[in-house]
């Protein structure tokens, strides 16, 4: 695959990283990527769509708290860059979380 090989040499590019985390989402492949969007999160902290698409993966994986943590550092994360359209993304799937 691509994006394996991309950030197997070392990539540091948010969006190959954040790509690849959401192709093994999409291949049925929860752990590897949660082990891929916490190794985007090392590279680059601030990259706000990490967090929502994280968060959703493990609240499909029934996996509340570890989702409830993804997002609430999106929300810190969306916050600190203005981004308002993913903050509110992130807070209503949070909201899910506390009914």
């Amino acid at each position: 695959m691509y994006l394996e090989k991309v950030t197997s040499e070392g990539s540091k590019d948010p969006f190959a990283w954040y790509a690849l985390a959401n192709e093994y989402v999409s291949l049925g492949r929860p752990d590897d990527a949660l082990r891929t969007f916490e190794k985007l999160r090392e590279i680059d902290v601030s990259y706000v769509p990490q967090y929502l698409m994280c968060g959703q993966m493990l609240v499909n994986q029934k996996r509340p708290a570890e989702a409830r943590t993804w997002l609430t550092q999106g929300v810190a994360a969306a916050q600190k860059a203005g981004n308002t359209h993913a903050l509110s993304e992130l807070q209503n799937v949070l909201a899910t979380l506390e009914e």
